[in-house]
C-alpha cells in the first residue's frame, strides 16, 4: 500500500505541476502582445532618438559650413583690397579668378540652405559631397596667391 500511495502521491504531485505550470493559450497570447506593445514604444522612442540626433548633427554640420563659408566671404573681400594693388594685366587675372571663388562660395551657401533637415535617407551622402566640395573650395582660397606660370 505505500508503494501505491507513493505512486498515487508521486503522480498527483506531476499533474499538479502539469496543470499550475502551464498557461493557457490566450494568457500566453496576451503576454506576447504586452511585450510586442513593449517593444514597439522602445522602438518608437529610438526612432525619436534618432530623428533628434540627426537633425541635431544636420544643425551643427550646417552652422560649421556657415561659419566657413562667411570666412571664405571674408577672404574674398580682403583678396579685392590686395588685388587692388597690383598692376593692370595681374589684377584682371586675380579679379577673374576671385568671381569665380565668389560665385562658387554663392553655390556653396545655396547648397547647404536648400538642404531639408527631414531628408535623413540623403544626409549622409550630401554631408559626403559637402564636405569634399568644401574642402576643394579651401583649397582653391589657399592656392589663390599662388602664381601659375
Amino acid at each position: 500500500m505505500t508503494r501505491n500511495s507513493i505512486t498515487l502521491s508521486t503522480i498527483l504531485i506531476i499533474a499538479g505541476a502539469i496543470f499550475t505550470g502551464c498557461q493557457s493559450s490566450s494568457t500566453k497570447v496576451e503576454n506576447a502582445q504586452d511585450k510586442l506593445q513593449a517593444a514597439q514604444v522602445k522602438l518608437d522612442q529610438a526612432n525619436q532618438d534618432l530623428d533628434q540626433a540627426n537633425k541635431d548633427s544636420i544643425r551643427q554640420f550646417k552652422k560649421e559650413s556657415e561659419d566657413r563659408i562667411n570666412d571664405y566671404d571674408k577672404n574674398i573681400a580682403d583678396y579685392k583690397v590686395k588685388i587692388a594693388n597690383e598692376n593692370r594685366e595681374n589684377r584682371a587675372r586675380d579679379e577673374k579668378r576671385l568671381a569665380e571663388l565668389e560665385q562658387q562660395n554663392r553655390e556653396m551657401r545655396r547648397r547647404l540652405e536648400d538642404f531639408k533637415e527631414d531628408r535623413r535617407e540623403q544626409w549622409d551622402s550630401f554631408r559626403i559631397r559637402f564636405k569634399h566640395d568644401m574642402e576643394e573650395h579651401g583649397r582653391a582660397f589657399r592656392d589663390f596667391w599662388v602664381r601659375k606660370r
